[in-house]
């Protein structure tokens, strides 16, 4: 009976954390389709989603242009997988349609739209651009041997498939004319029509004249645009928020990179008795380039009020006054804080004008500030603590903030409230401090009457020498004393390294570094071997082994996302967590791709710099 109901409670248990699992993930309902294709060539649209729908829900678009040949087909699947008690359940729900092109131009696949759990849920249009290949010029027949003939017409073959316009470097800039150290966003983003293996001999500007502020565009998806009547799947390469130094003409100078595209051509070499033909995968390098942009840069006009010290954009100010009744000799804090929009990198503490028997002491600032694609946000707080070393009453000037606003196209200035203080007579009897003109005095400085100057003693001295025994003596006390701390430093160290022994995970994190070092040498005697297989798997295990056994992380439940989680908790900047994610796409590729479009010389160099770099980091 015990068993039936400890077997209940499982299963009811399991599908609780099924349905759990299920409903934290995030639905997701995406269309996939070829960017181009041929009149009369078929081709299938795929609508993905990650769940199960609600019955009768699904909507296709209308598909005008295009002829419905087969569809729709449905197919479903879901897996369970349960790691460590984790457990991850994978949702697979496709539709899919066969489509026929009618005639040549750009035609859009509208919206599809599906149900689940009573919330509805669209697909993005998909451009698709149909050409009639039968319009494309026949290629030259190359002359010469038959087997050079053959490799040559297979080079051309390739470089023909890579149009001039398949792939495009652009750099698009939010607004081509602001005001000095007004924020401008520039944006490289590419576009491909063809596969692209890899990027190599990548080179972004210096923004000479500029203060550049790289945004975060790790989460960039790819999309897909119409340019100049033709459909191009486009990815963020880089972006940038740039804040202009000098007025004038600002150049941005253009971004280049050498893009290798994989494309398929026919081979007589590897002909199949049955087929035909084989097919070869050729790397095509295109070198591409932004063009150059200039930004006009107005100058903020004159006429600035005396409390600018460069501010633009869109603020905000708040200050905390101090009590308005204080003691001599005590302290208190005037607290400004600036909030808004804008250059906040550049905002400086406004002037705070105190009275000379005032002791002022150097600003604390704080700030918290956001970086996104609208610009930088947040705010910069100012403290400046004092001390009031003279009773009386005084009138404090208000602190005064200007910043030039762009939108209104004038200064703005922000002012604090008066502020009236009553200093009274020292609580403590502590009497008049005495303040030195024309400068504040140290804490050090100020001395009490009755505490600096000691009674001298009068009369005739009796002075005798005084020989203390050893026993219970200073010297004993510090010699017992010091034996015992060394005893217990030398008890505290052993505990601790029998804890650490313990610990396999704290074993592990400790030897992350050696064990990747091995493995190193390791893919490095392959690389000298030349075997290309062994070495990208080595180098792998190099790098996700390290990741495993430094954040004590199952190597099965590593991906991209958590390992530049775990960097960024321990301090690792976001670029080396990028080269790092970068290399293992390499490696994968490089693995698995028939044509390779990285040196194993490069992938081994860049693996050892980049776990050399993390260690150092995270030894800090």
């Amino acid at each position: 009976m015990r068993d039936i109901i400890a077997k209940i409670s499982l299963t009811a248990l399991l599908v609780l954390a099924i349905f759990s699992a299920s409903a934290a993930e995030k639905v997701t309902f995406e269309a996939t389709s070829p960017l181009t294709v041929a009149v009369g060539t078929p081709f299938r649209v795929e609508f993905a989603l990650n769940a199960m729908p609600d019955d009768g829900t699904f909507k296709a678009p209308a598909f005008e242009g295009f002829d419905v040949i087969a569809g729709p087909a449905e197919a479903r699947g879901q897996s369970i997988q349960i790691v460590n008690n984790a457990m991850t359940r994978v949702i697979n729900y496709t539709i899919t349609y066969v489509l026929l092109p009618q005639a040549e131009g750009n035609v859009t696949v509208g919206p599809a739209e599906i149900a689940v759990d009573g919330t509805t849920y669209r697909t993005k249009p998909l451009p698709i651009e149909i050409v009639d290949e039968g319009k494309a010029p026949a290629a030259n027949a190359p002359q010469g041997d038959p087997q050079r003939r053959e490799e040559v017409s297979g080079d051309n073959s390739a470089q023909s498939r890579v149009a001039k316009d398949d792939i495009l470097l652009r750099a698009i800039v939010s607004r081509t004319s602001v005001y000095k150290g007004e924020p401008l966003r520039v944006t490289f983003k590419l576009y491909e029509r063809v596969p692209v293996v890899g990027y190599d001999e990548v080179k972004f500007p210096s923004f000479n004249g500029f203060w550049a502020q790289e945004l975060n565009t790790d989460n960039a998806r790819r999309q897909r645009e119409t340019y100049n009547g033709k459909v191009y799947e486009t990815l963020v390469a880089k972006e940038y928020l740039l804040y202009p130094q000098q007025a004038g003409t600002l150049t941005i100078e253009p971004a280049e990179l050498t893009a290798v595209a994989q494309v398929i051509i026919q081979s007589r070499r590897n002909a199949d008795p049955f087929f035909g033909g084989g097919h070869d995968f050729v790397n095509v390098p295109r070198k591409v380039q932004s063009p150059q942009l200039n930004i006009t840069v107005k100058p903020l006009p004159a006429g600035a009020p005396a409390s600018f010290s460069g501010a633009v954009g869109t603020f905000t100010m708040d200050a905390a006054l101090p009590p308005e009744r204080l003691a001599a000799n005590s302290a208190a804090t005037y607290t400004v804080k600036i909030s808004g929009t804008g250059n906040l990198t550049f905002v400086q503490a406004p002037k705070l004008t105190l009275p000379g028997s005032f002791e002022q002491y150097n600003v604390k600032t704080t700030e918290s500030i956001n970086t996104s694609a609208a610009g930088i946000s947040g705010y910069r707080q100012f403290e400046y603590p004092f001390i009031a070393r003279a009773e009386g009453t005084y009138d404090i000037e208000p602190v005064e903030f200007s910043y030039f606003d762009p939108a209104r196209m004038q200064y703005m200035t922000l002012r604090s409230k008066p502020l009236a203080l009553d200093i009274t007579p020292d609580t403590k009897g502590g009497g008049d401090a005495y303040v030195v003109p024309g400068r504040g005095m140290s804490k050090e400085e100020v001395k009490l009457l009755g505490q600096d100057i000691r009674f001298i003693k009068l009369g005739n001295a009796q002075l005798r020498p005084v020989r203390e025994p050893f026993l219970f003596s200073t010297v004993y006390w510090i010699l017992l004393f010091g034996i015992l701390l060394l005893f217990a430093m030398i008890y505290a160290a052993l505990r601790k390294q029998i804890r650490e022994s313990q610990n396999a995970a704290l074993v592990r994190g400790k030897r992350a570094n050696k064990v990747a070092v091995q493995r190193f040498r390791a893919a490095k005697r392959y690389m000298e071997e030349q075997n290309r297989h062994a070495f990208y798997e080595e180098m792998l295990r190099a790098l996700w082994g390290y990741m495993s056994d430094k954040f004590n992380i199952p190597v099965a439940n590593l991906t991209k996302e958590n390992v530049r989680e775990e960097l960024h908790k321990r301090g690792v900047s976001a670029e080396a967590s990028q080269r790092f994610t970068a290399i293992i796409t390499k490696c994968d590729e490089a693995q698995y791709s028939p044509a390779a479009s990285a040196q194993m010389s490069e992938v081994y160099g860049e693996g050892v710099d980049i776990i050399s770099r993390i260690e150092a980091v995270i030894k800090r």
